[in-house]
């Protein structure tokens, strides 16, 4: 009997969803459809002209076409320390950093170096659409809890008590949360820490919209407010929606000692270094000052503002404020099995294809995200395609029968 020449492991990966809309809404749009896209999570500006001038400096200096070690460049792990202690309090050597291509290869590498077959990882839901597939490349076991808009999408201390069991082995924290937008008040970070440590459990934060908070909603680093926990957590991290470089490929995680050297050891065997050019962007990037990130910023937050108005606007629609990152979640499940434009929708997968089909807009649904009824809008797009794509989406629902 014929049998596949893919692995059962890498063949059970699910596609990225996110990445696969984006892809169709650009394809569409080459092809000469005007198609609007809320599905790409990066920002819409270009890197500022300080990092792009450092590439382009770098790219002449000979040492920078050789390979170099494995972890980062040194002057790089040093300021990463640095931009850590400045941005979120937490001290950290440049031991414990290692520089990764972009923040998913931090997200392997975090996975795989921690995580035995059968541990448990608790992972709240809705999640970023990655953060199961290297649980399971790694033979773990990613145990979702459901949020909604009843909690404002963030996870109880009795929650993951309540799923905690032997084989518990670390929990994913996300705040400011891709896809839900939520940011997590200090005071429950540090109850969700606290429970951590006093269990035993590795947490895997990630912080890579540190910046991109709005309104009295503010950042708050776990290992900060709750120190016992570090020796115990993993941080994740990068250049790219910070600094609008995404395609850059430059993340990092930050970790005890020993996890380091593990990690290096198994990025040694797949990767080896970061390209140096792009180190040299990032280190640009995390040692130059914010102003670029401020002006990004308030753009997103004036953005998030408007989108969160124009969905609760449409019947049916309801959608928290957009708190960090640039998302907003809103629950469609209202538009689920009515007729628009003489389809008929059953999950919002189905519900995204008419949208596309129909209003020539891309969103990406909620079972990405282990969330269905509800759909992730990015609103790190101009003001003039946010207000034409929600007006299209918005008219199409008024169709619904």
């Amino acid at each position: 009997m014929p049998t596949s020449p893919v692995s059962r492991l890498v063949g059970a990966i699910a596609p990225s969803a996110t990445l696969a809309v984006d892809a169709k809404a650009k394809a569409m749009k080459a092809a000469g459809e005007p198609v609007i896209g809320f599905g790409a999570g990066e920002p819409d500006f270009p890197t500022p002209d300080h990092i792009v001038e450092a590439a382009a400096a770098a790219c002449r200096v000979p040492a920078n076409h050789r390979y170099s070690p494995t972890p980062g460049l040194p002057v790089l792990r040093e300021a990463i320390a640095a931009k850590t202690m400045r941005d979120s309090g937490l001290v950290v050597t440049p031991e414990q950093v290692l520089v990764t291509n972009g923040g998913k290869h931090a997200v392997y590498n975090t996975f795989l170096t921690l995580i035995d077959p059968g541990d448990e990882v608790l992972l709240p839901a809705p999640y970023w659409t990655t953060y199961p597939e290297p649980i399971r490349l790694a033979q773990g076991v990613p145990v979702v809890l459901p949020t909604d808009e009843s909690t404002g999408f963030r996870i109880t201390v009795e929650a993951l008590e309540a799923a905690r069991t032997p084989r518990t082995k670390a929990l994913v924290f996300v705040s400011p949360s891709n896809p839900t937008g939520a940011v997590y008040p200090e005071d429950e970070v540090r109850a969700i820490g606290e429970w951590a440590a006093e269990h035993g459990i590795w947490v895997i934060t990630d912080e890579i919209y540190e910046h991109l908070t709005y309104g009295d909603h503010r950042f708050t680093s776990m290992p900060v407010v709750v120190p016992e926990v570090a020796e115990r957590c993993v941080v994740l991290n990068g250049v790219a929606k910070t600094y609008a470089m995404t395609g850059w490929r430059v993340g990092w995680m930050i970790a005890p000692p020993v996890v380091i050297k593990a990690a290096t050891n198994l990025q040694s065997h797949q990767t080896s270094n970061v390209a140096n050019v792009c180190q040299h962007a990032a280190l640009a990037a995390v040692a130059g000052d914010l102003t670029d990130v401020v002006r990004m910023r308030e753009a997103f937050a004036r953005r998030g503002t408007r989108m969160h108005a124009m969905l609760n606007a449409i019947d049916g629609v309801t959608c928290i404020e957009p708190q960090g990152a640039f998302y907003a979640f809103p629950n469609l499940s209202a538009y689920l099995g009515r007729d628009i434009g003489g389809s008929i929708a059953q999950n919002t997968n189905e519900l995204a294809a008419i949208i596309l089909e129909q209003a020539k807009v891309a969103i990406v649904p909620g079972e990405a995200f282990d969330a269905p009824g509800y759909a992730r809008l990015s609103f790190a797009l101009g003001d003039d395609d946010l207000g034409e794509g929600l007006t299209r989406v918005g008219d199409l629902f008024a169709t619904a029968r």
